[in-house]
């Protein structure tokens, strides 16, 4: 997710400074562990597929991150960047106004780039579940944050409409559980090019929670 990053270095000699080198094996490192993860599950996934599948020696992986679990949270990390980012840049290009407009935008762009990172999608959607305590712990936080997002534009839409009842942030939770759990599925019997094809059921079903169906 992001060639610049995880392109294999030139061999020999080339002007890449020591943070460039840094900066190329993390990242290829952070890929390889999606990938790893993604064939062979979390719990099967081993440092060595990981620092093979990177094409860097088990020291530089150490020099990193102090062992799988830490590594597969870096990706966790990285992968809500991406997402985060890309739901921003299509919102500015889409030029959208209002909270429907961005609603629509959000939902989407989010199952569009599920959809082209298939690894990422399982690893991080399937897997994450049987990563353990800190990354069930991590993964909380992301869905609040996920969660105060879908908030903020319903604060927009009560703005507009004051008669909206106020929903409790359990509601905004429940959402995206909901969304989660159909992403899961999706990928579970159909794969991750199919996710865009729940994009008019989750954009319904938010319109609903909103009380804006029309």
């Amino acid at each position: 997710m992001g060639e610049s990053s995880t392109e294999r270095l030139p061999s020999g000699r080339h002007h890449l400074t020591r943070e460039d080198v840094s900066a190329s094996q993390r990242g290829r490192l952070l890929e390889a562990i999606v990938g790893a993860v993604a064939e062979k599950g979390y719990g099967t996934a081993t440092v060595a597929d990981v620092v093979e599948r990177a094409r860097v020696s088990r020291r530089t992986f150490y020099e990193h991150f102090e062992d799988k679990e830490a590594c597969f949270l870096a990706a966790y990390g990285m992968g809500v960047e991406v997402v985060l980012g890309r739901l921003s840049e299509a919102a500015q290009a889409e030029a959208t106004e209002g909270w429907q407009a961005r609603l629509r935008s959000d939902l989407s762009t989010y199952l569009a780039v599920l959809a082209e990172e298939p690894a990422f999608a399982k690893a991080l959607h399937v897997e994450i579940l049987s990563a353990g305590p800190a990354a069930l712990a991590r993964r909380a936080e992301v869905f609040e944050l996920f969660s105060a997002r879908t908030q903020r534009a319903y604060e927009l839409a009560r703005a507009e409409d004051p008669g909206r009842p106020q929903l409790a942030p359990e509601s905004f939770l429940l959402h995206s559980g909901g969304i989660d759990e159909l992403v899961r599925e999706c990928l579970r019997t159909r794969g991750a090019s199919a996710l865009p094809e729940l994009t008019d059921s989750v954009i319904a079903s938010t319109l609903a929670l909103f009380r804006a169906l029309d």
